[in-house]
This record gives C-alpha cells, sequence and structure tokens, in this order.
C-alpha cells in the first residue's frame, strides 16, 4: 500500500509518498480500499507540528471507499460495502484501517467521492444546526466565515430548517458563493461593522443564534448580535483564540448562552453517528444538499493540496484520488 507520512514537521514538501505492508484488520477494524479523501485544514496543523503528534504521521481522517477485509468479531459493515468515515489518521492512502464501527454505507445515490467530500463538515454544519442549535422556521442565525467549507453548508442546513441567514465574508466574490448556498443576507465584515449591520437588518430585534467558527476576530462583536437568551456557538478558532472573558458579559448581554463543541461529543455512538449521517446523506442523495468539489490531486502531489488549502482559494473541498 501507499501512504503519505511526515517524517519532519514542516512545510508541504515534508509529505512523503511511503510504500508500506498492507496491515491485516484487528478485533472489530476493517480494511478500506480508498476511493477519496478529504483534506482539512487540520491535516497542516499536524504536518506543521501546531498540533504535535508522534513522528511518523499518517496522514488524513476523512476518507470514503470500499471494504475490502473485515478483522474478528462482529461488525456492522459488510465486505464490498461502500462506506465513508471521519477520524483516525491514515487516510491518505491507497488503503486504511479504520474502526468497523465508525463506517458509514454510503446510500446508492452518493458516490464516494462526494462522500469524501462532505463528511467531516456535513457532520459538523448537521450538529451545529440540529443540536448545538435546533434551528426552526422564524428564527434567523448568523453564520460567519458564510463562504468556507462548513460555512456554505450551514447556510443550506439553515435553510432546510426554515431559517433566515445572514452570512459575513471579506469579498464580494465570496458574498457571491454565500448567496448560492443560501444566505440571505451578506455582510462585508472588511468594510462594515457586522454587529450594526445585524442590528439593521433584523430591525433592532438581533439573531438567535451566531455560529462562529473564526473565533478572536468576531467573538466580542458577536455576542452584540443575539437577542435575549441567544445562543453563541463557537466550533472554530480560524483568526486565533478568544481572549479570557468574564462570564458577567453573557449576564449584562441578555442571559446569552455560550458553547464551545466539538463533534467528536455529537458522534460518540454508533447510533448518533448514523441518524446524524444517515440524514445528511439522504439530503446529498436528493439534491436538497449541494456538495462542492473544488478541484483533485493524486495521492502523490498531497502537497500541493495543501498549498491550495492554505492559500484559501478554493471555493470548495479539495480531494485527494489514490
Amino acid at each position: 500500500m501507499q501512504v503519505i507520512r511526515v517524517h519532519r514537521c514542516g512545510g508541504p514538501e515534508v509529505l512523503v509518498l511511503d510504500t508500506l505492508p498492507t496491515p491485516e484488520p484487528g478485533l472489530g477494524e476493517a480494511l478500506v480500499r480508498v476511493s477519496a479523501v478529504g483534506v482539512n485544514f487540520i491535516e497542516i496543523y499536524h504536518r506543521t507540528g501546531h498540533y504535535a503528534l508522534p513522528l511518523p504521521i499518517a496522514m488524513g481522517g476523512e476518507g470514503a471507499g470500499v471494504v475490502e477485509r473485515l478483522g474478528p468479531g462482529d461488525s456492522p459493515v459488510a465486505v464490498g460495502d461502500r462506506v465513508a468515515w471521519v477520524g483516525g489518521q491514515g487516510a491518505y492512502a491507497t488503503e486504511a484501517i479504520v474502526p468497523a464501527d465508525r463506517l458509514v454505507p454510503l446510500p446508492p445515490g452518493v458516490d464516494e467521492r462526494l462522500a469524501a467530500a462532505v463528511i467531516l463538515q456535513g457532520l459538523t454544519a448537521h450538529y451545529l444546526t440540529r443540536s448545538s442549535y435546533e434551528l426552526k422556521p422564524g428564527d434567523t442565525c448568523l453564520v460567519h466565515a458564510a463562504a468556507g467549507g462548513v460555512g456554505q453548508l450551514l447556510c443550506r442546513m439553515a435553510k432546510l430548517a426554515g431559517a433566515r441567514v445572514i452570512g459575513t465574508v471579506s469579498t464580494e466574490e465570496k458574498a457571491s458563493i454565500a448567496k448560492a448556498a443560501g444566505a440571505d443576507e451578506t455582510i462585508n465584515y472588511e468594510e462594515e461593522d457586522f454587529g450594526e449591520r445585524v442590528k439593521t437588518l433584523t430591525g433592532g430585534v438581533g439573531v438567535q443564534v451566531v455560529y462562529d467558527g473564526v473565533g478572536r476576530k468576531t467573538f466580542s462583536r458577536g455576542l452584540d448580535c443575539l437577542v435575549p437568551r441567544g445562543y453563541m456557538i463557537l466550533f472554530g478558532g480560524a483568526s486565533g483564540p478568544v481572549a479570557p472573558f468574564d462570564p458577567l458579559i453573557l449576564f449584562h448581554k441578555g442571559s446569552l448562552y455560550l458553547q464551545r463543541p466539538t463533534l467528536w461529543d455529537f458522534i460518540r455512538t454508533r447510533d448518533e453517528l448514523m441518524a446524524r449521517a444517515t440524514e445528511m446523506f439522504g439530503w446529498v442523495e436528493s439534491g436538497k444538499l449541494k456538495v462542492t468539489v473544488a478541484a483533485t490531486f493524486p495521492l502523490s502531489e498531497a502537497p500541493e493540496a495543501h498549498r491550495l488549502l492554505a492559500s484559501r482559494k478554493a471555493a470548495g473541498k479539495i480531494l485527494l484520488i489514490p
């Protein structure tokens, strides 16, 4: 098998294509022939050592393919099943070992490339819009970085829930992308105060929920956009971590709720993983949820995939194809 590994932390050039013996699946595991791999920002942090992992690092935690072999023990999937997964390491490979109970069988209308492009960001947008705060008709939400991968899916899932969507962006080009994803209004936060603009757009009322994956740059002003007892869902920190603050701020701004969630706590059990994935893939299969693939690269060109991702010029998912 071939696998992309990092033997020393650094730039994209440290992504090396190694040839290794194909492993045998152990108890409760499956060997998957990988068809497509999603490339994510966390892998840049792994590659650079910003999030330290033991070396060598087998890269990648999101993929789709076909089950080749099963290890001992009961399994919820069978040899020959088309599946997708998120989590773990080693997806940048021709074959990967994955816990069988983390594999999601794909419906007939969803191919492996679409599955690899959506499962991580799609499950993230699903728990944010259906569990962190359950959007309903009549709600208005503020989505930061609405033209990004998660941002676009948040817009689309919010519209499926019947909510009004206000999205923040940094350019006019990104405003067009966010609107195509379902944003009812967009705000260029490089040119105007998004807090003031939100109040204008909502008649001074504010929004029920803010979905903030940006962090330091947007957090404080975002609190001013919320209705009393509104929800600030801080799910990322693309601009850096939020500075420590006094919880009394939440009291003074209207008994606000603050959550700092992670996907893994919303797919802890197989039942919850399958419930979310089944609904999400159902939307993809029916055409209700559009998935945008921006670029594909052969496995050997993983460094180029990382360069494109870091440039933030890709308006959609980047895939590696083994």
